[in-house]
């Protein structure tokens, strides 16, 4: 009897045990796995998709192959946050439409997600709105498809699709918002009017109903994945303008009346380095927030033998400034990042003086650092870091020429002036890839490499002349899926 009693609490108890125990210590542990930046569990992921923010969640869909490590057979893979840090995998939302199984027809491409509060498609359950994402179904037009459970289950739309397939215009990834002046809703959608390659570019449609579009305008120039937000200039809500986005993160600022884009500035680069694509921003972020917030795929990385293929920029917010006359895009990683912090190692008005062999980072091991610090130039020609550096094999430079006036990193340059005599510098430093932020996000480099796992060590440099450390904090940075 006592036996039958032991069994049945056993078995009571085993789904507990089975909840509460810690994930393996390799999951999320490979060589080459980020620790701090999304990735998929296994197989190819590459642009973001359907970001929107509900019910105190960031959701993040993406291009997703559950087949392998290689492009083909897109469906749209599934994340939610709630602090844009940490991340929790969900289900495949979007399969292929039409039962496809092919490589590419009708498999679901990019696009976007909004909420629909008025309940336009009729789909509501009970308190909660409906989810609804826009996306290109390759060959087969662009489609929608709906949630009511926060997420977690989708359906597509039977009438479906809302722009039907014009072989002529190649017409895809859409990016759905709500213009508050005239409350329609408004697509912008990358197109090549009449298979003309001059003219390819970004579509802009209105929507009453999200189901029937109207075309309104074109903005040549452009190549895939569009997005258009609208942005304050200095902080300030009276004074706004509107930034339109490329796939590789170039933009334009104009204005916009919810039916046509009027570019006031000259096509600009938002990122310097080699692996900064298909760019996003969240929709529904709650008007007391006020950030915006975007995440790109970083293109083209590479990552030996490990069972994943691609890997998401860190989540930033965007901003205006205006200096005189020119008004450019900011960008900066979102301050959550401080909850991953570990050891602070801090330095305050340092004199680094170049040859002579005082490193102030010597100390320093690891792999995953946050980088924080302002220099005074003083009477250097340039200044940098080595990270990753290795006895064997050198690290990644990062390095500022004063004559000059350019940051480089990877063989990559970006033109950057000194503010004061001073360089500031934020450094974002995972296993697999390096993202710069100069001047508080005036100036960004992306960038993934896999450094030997020996490469564990920094040094801070100068040549030339002396280099003031005015202030310069080294945070370790722990993983997202593991508790230290």
């Amino acid at each position: 009897m006592m036996e039958s009693k032991l069994k049945i609490y056993f078995f009571l108890f085993l789904p507990l045990i089975l909840i509460s125990s810690k994930p393996d210590k390799g999951y999320y542990n490979e060589l080459y796995r980020p620790q701090f930046h999304f990735t998929p569990e296994k197989n190819w992921h590459n642009d973001p998709n359907g970001l929107v923010f509900y019910k105190g969640e960031y959701h993040l869909f993406y291009q997703y192959n559950p087949n392998g490590k290689e492009w083909g057979y897109m469906h749209w893979g599934h994340a939610v946050s709630t602090d844009l840090v940490h991340w929790q995998h969900l289900p495949i939302a979007i399969y292929p439409d039409n039962n496809s199984e092919d490589k590419e027809l009708c498999t679901a491409f990019s696009g976007s997600a909004i909420v629909d509060e008025d309940n336009l498609l009729g789909k509501q359950t009970g308190d909660e709105n409906t989810l609804v994402a826009f996306y290109t179904s390759f060959k087969c037009g662009q489609r929608i498809a709906y949630s009511t459970d926060r997420g977690r289950t989708w359906e597509k739309f039977e009438g479906n699709p809302v722009i039907p397939y014009n072989e002529e215009d190649d017409a895809r990834d859409p990016k759905v918002f709500r213009y508050e002046k005239s409350g329609k809703w408004v697509m912008v959608l990358w197109r090549k009017p009449e298979g003309n390659e001059r003219q390819q570019g970004v579509s802009i449609y209105v929507s009453e109903n999200l189901v029937d579009w109207e075309f309104k305008s074109h903005v040549p120039g452009f190549f895939e994945c569009p997005d258009l937000v609208e942005l304050p200039v200095n902080n300030r809500m009276e004074d706004t303008k509107w930034v339109l986005f490329d796939g590789d993160g170039s933009y334009l600022i104009g204005g916009f009346d919810g039916e046509m884009f009027l570019p006031e500035t000259g096509k600009m680069k938002s990122d310097y380095g080699k692996n900064y694509y298909a760019t996003q921003t969240w929709s529904n972020i709650p008007e007391e927030d006020g950030r915006t917030l975007q995440i790109a795929w970083m293109k083209g990385g590479e990552f030996p033998d490990m069972p994943f293929q691609g890997q998401m920029t860190f989540p930033s917010e965007l901003s205006l400034t205006r200096t005189g006359n020119i008004i450019k895009l900011v960008r900066n990683p979102v301050s959550k990042i401080e909850l991953l912090h570990g050891k602070d190692d801090h330095w305050e008005n340092r004199n680094i003086i170049p040859g002579i062999n005082d490193n102030i980072l010597k100390k320093l091991k690891g792999d995953c650092f946050q980088i924080k610090g302002t220099f005074d130039l003083k009477t250097c020609n340039n200044f940098g870091f080595m990270l990753r550096h290795g006895k064997k094999t050198p690290g990644i430079e990062v390095n500022y020429n004063v004559d000059r006036g350019v940051l480089s990193c990877m063989g990559q340059i970006a033109p950057l002036n000194p503010v004061n005599g001073k360089i500031q510098m934020e450094i974002l430093l995972d296993r697999s890839s390096v993202e710069i932020y100069a001047n508080n996000g005036q100036v960004v480099m992306s960038f993934v490499v896999a450094s030997p796992e020996e490469n564990d060590s920094m040094e801070l440099f100068t040549h030339g002349g002396e280099l003031l450390v005015e202030k310069l904090d080294i945070y370790e940075i722990n993983s997202v899926w593991r508790e230290k």
